[in-house]
């Protein structure tokens, strides 16, 4: 099959497609034929060697952390999925013909292979962090960085659970915001009312955050690593990851959740996505069509 692979650590042009064996699914795994995955910002920082130490790759490595396709293969401990579904979910190697997945849940029909390739790992990490935060119904919540990826899923998926979210970005992306469903101010603004917080940019705002609640118990962050030191819950998006997926999946089917897609590239022009996702300052995803 066509991969695309990486046999060192450095700047997108270390990118190349390749011919690699195929993999196959194991018990609990679905293997699909990817017709589109992502690119987020833990495969650029993998691909150039920033988390070597955190994340160990072994190389040559093939990027990818979603994908989005038909399913060819169905492992002898999975129920209620067949080949020929249609499916999105998180693997560790999207960017190839066919890739495994320990986590999946069914494309809504109402999204394209695109939009489900876009939502799988900002959907689950959003999911995780608002969890940590306890009922939503009827409270104010702030999201911070929320037209990021993670930022704009958890926007959409709190509306849908009944919050009043206020989205904080900077003010060029305030129109974007709205369209998801939030109240936008921008970074420096501390709006009064805010009862909950969700961080997640990571941009060492979570002593503010505290102080803006009134309680480190009423923030979580799916982005900082000092989070412990300062009493928040630090989310774990792949903790219920099938649970998240499922429930994503029917947000998706009902309208409630619409993964944003930016801009889409071939397979062979993946190194160009790459350096468009570490530009940075997105409004949606940057998918790649295998």
């Amino acid at each position: 099959m066509r991969a695309v692979r990486f046999h060192a650590y450095g700047e997108p042009g270390v990118l190349t497609v390749e011919d690699v064996p195929e993999p196959h699914a194991g018990p609990h795994e679905v293997r699909i034929r990817v017709a589109a995955t992502s690119v987020n910002p833990i495969d650029w920082k993998i691909r150039a060697g920033h988390l070597a130490e955190a994340v160990p790759t072994p190389l040559p490595a093939i990027p990818g952390a979603d994908a989005a396709g038909v399913v060819d293969e169905v492992g002898d401990q999975v129920s209620g999925v067949r080949a020929g579904d249609r499916v999105f979910g998180l693997t560790h190697a999207g960017a190839a013909e066919f890739a495994v997945l320990p986590f999946s849940a069914r494309l809504p029909g109402t999204w394209s292979f695109e939009q489900g390739a876009a939502a799988g790992l900002v959907s689950v990490t959003a999911m995780a962090g608002l969890e940590a935060l306890g009922e939503l119904t009827g409270r104010t919540l702030l999201v911070e960085g929320a037209a990021g990826g993670v930022g704009s899923a958890a926007v959409q998926i709190a509306v849908a659970r009944g919050a009043r979210v206020i989205g904080r970005a900077r003010p060029e992306h305030h129109d974007y915001l709205r369209t998801l469903g939030a109240s936008p101010v921008a970074y420096g603004e501390t709006p009064d009312g805010i009862e909950l917080a969700l961080d997640t940019a990571g941009a060492g705002t979570l002593a503010a955050l505290i102080a803006l609640t009134g309680d480190a118990a009423r923030v979580a962050t799916v982005a900082d690593y000092t989070a412990a030191a300062l009493g928040v819950t630090l989310a774990e998006p792949l903790a219920n990851a099938a649970a998240h997926l499922a429930e994503v999946s029917w947000l998706g089917q009902s309208g409630d959740y619409t993964p944003r897609v930016e801009a889409s590239y071939p397979l062979e022009k993946i190194a160009d996505a790459h350096a468009h996702v570490e530009r940075g300052h997105r409004h949606g995803k940057i998918v790649v069509i295998v």
